[in-house]
């Protein structure tokens, strides 16, 4: 898959926030995610699919309800891709937000080897 196909069934999965069939699909095993800074539910670097995936069912465990997810179209320079992301959300015990951030992502032989994500 090239880049160009990545990037657009990257932005198809996060627009149904379908996280795990973007890692079953896109993502190289020995990936990296790298968060803004680190919280109490998540480390800053998480290495490895698996761990990767583990990451995505805990977030989904804490997520009461997604009220709207806005995805820009994708950038693609490269081996990099970039979109912005929204998600209008209700946290179990934390209440509604809005989190926009931008999303960085790097290929390597097809596959997503690296996530940034900035706010």
């Amino acid at each position: 898959m090239t880049t160009h196909e990545i990037a657009d069934r990257l932005v198809a999965f996060c627009r149904k926030a379908d996280w795990e069939s973007a890692h079953n699909e896109l993502y190289a095993a020995d990936a990296k995610s790298i968060e803004p800074y680190a919280t109490p539910d998540f480390e800053k670097e998480t290495t490895g699919l698996a761990a990767i995936k583990e990451k995505g069912r805990r977030f989904d465990d804490m997520t009461e309800t997604v009220h709207a997810i806005t995805v820009s179209p994708p950038l693609v320079a490269g081996n990099t891709i970039a979109f912005t992301l929204e998600m209008d959300i209700t946290m179990k015990g934390k209440g509604r937000m809005k989190s926009p951030e931008l999303c960085v992502y790097q290929v390597k032989d097809g596959k997503i080897v690296a996530e940034q994500f900035f706010v």
